[in-house]
């Protein structure tokens, strides 16, 4: 009677467990985030000081620290507020001449402009201009009948052509579950299998871990 009433409760919170698991990592994932982006966003309340609020009434332990989860709510509704703006005032010539003398000046610091450099090549990459990612494709990675995802960035290699003697071209595998880093690996042409999907279910099939395809099985086709 109690192997058999341990049996029932087992059964019973493993199917609660698989119900619930999904609402509760949904959950944190977003505490986790909301957590991250406040840590940076807060610093946009800095005129609180000037408001005559006691640290009390700002931070959670009375002096400096993680404020009060309303507070660091509005710093991310100000930062949201900021970056529209900054997207209607690039519409206009004012705001494209003030982004492009932005973009000269943070080239042309030593050291950063390698990292902003890099930051805002894979922004663009991602973003969908032209120099973003083109096909979504398979290839023999990381050993051969191994196949990966990947992007097909770029046809153009003619040194590397020169060299092998071969048509290659450029394929970068993301990692999963964050597909900003990868790996970069020149493939032969004929070695690559270009599938139907967009990138962008590309990319959502990799950062879901495979589990999100899209609704129509792609077609391979061969190249």
């Amino acid at each position: 009677m109690r192997k058999t009433f341990f049996a029932r409760w087992r059964r019973s919170f493993l199917t609660g467990l698989a119900v619930s698991l999904p609402a509760l990592l949904t959950l944190a994932a977003v505490k986790w985030l909301f957590g991250t982006i406040s840590s940076f966003t807060d610093t946009l309340l800095f005129f609180l000081k000037y408001c005559h609020l006691e640290k009390k009434d700002i931070y959670e332990n009375g002096q400096s620290g993680s404020m009060f989860w309303y507070w660091s709510l509005l710093a991310l509704v100000l930062a949201v507020v900021l970056i529209s703006s900054v997207g209607v005032l690039a519409r206009y010539y004012i705001g494209k001449r003030i982004i492009e003398w932005l973009d000269v000046a943070m080239m042309n610091v030593p050291f950063l402009n390698k990292i902003y450099g890099a930051i805002k090549q894979l922004n663009e990459a991602f973003s969908g201009n032209k120099n973003s990612f083109k096909t979504v494709v398979l290839v023999e990675f990381p050993r051969e009948g191994m196949y990966s995802v990947g992007f097909l960035t770029s046809e153009q290699h003619a040194e590397v052509q020169q060299k092998t003697k071969e048509t290659i071209v450029a394929v970068f595998i993301p990692t999963t579950p964050n597909p900003t880093s990868g790996f970069l690996v020149l493939v032969p042409e004929e070695k690559v299998t270009k599938l139907d999907m967009s990138v962008a279910d590309g990319v959502k099939y990799i950062v879901s871990l495979g589990s999100i395809a899209p609704e129509n099985l792609p077609r391979i086709s061969e190249n």
